[in-house]
């Protein structure tokens, strides 16, 4: 799926949750403030970002069970911010004119969708990922933590 269908796809997710305070937000406005949240300089998702992130808190299971495929693991709107730095998680809040609370919110129910879709349709994508972790030693590290 290119970057520019994944963002809309992800742009609709957003607007159909449950929250209020995202349901008559503009498509494109979403998916602009999500291709500068995510969006690496290759219009294309940062996961080098993501997975640098998920392992420094503790997240990588979740954030791998996301490029694998399986069932997607949730994340709590809290843990964004293990994810995602603070201040880009305001500065999606404030493009799109709502509260900081409803922006983790939002990113928590779109996360799992955007992931799994831009690594199941690009294999360069989930091999960028692996390499990440450290390639077969990194997995297996990933894997023993599990045992």
């Amino acid at each position: 799926m290119d970057w520019e269908r994944l963002l809309q796809m992800g742009a609709e997710y957003i607007r159909n949750n449950d929250d209020e305070a995202t349901s008559n937000l503009d498509i494109g406005a979403i998916v602009g403030a999500l291709s500068s949240i995510l969006g690496d300089s290759e219009k294309g998702i940062d996961l080098g970002s993501l997975i640098q992130q998920a392992q420094q808190s503790g997240l990588v299971d979740v954030v791998m069970s996301w490029v694998g495929s399986g069932e997607n693991e949730p994340i709590a709107p809290e843990n964004v911010t293990d994810l995602i730095p603070p201040e880009k998680i305001t500065e999606f809040a404030q493009q799109l004119g709502i509260s900081e609370e409803s922006a983790r919110k939002a990113l928590a129910d779109v996360l799992p969708s955007v992931i799994d879709q831009a690594t199941n349709e690009e294999p360069s994508l989930a091999e960028q990922i692996f390499q990440q972790i450290g390639g077969v030693e990194g997995a297996i590290n990933i894997l023993r933590k599990f045992i």
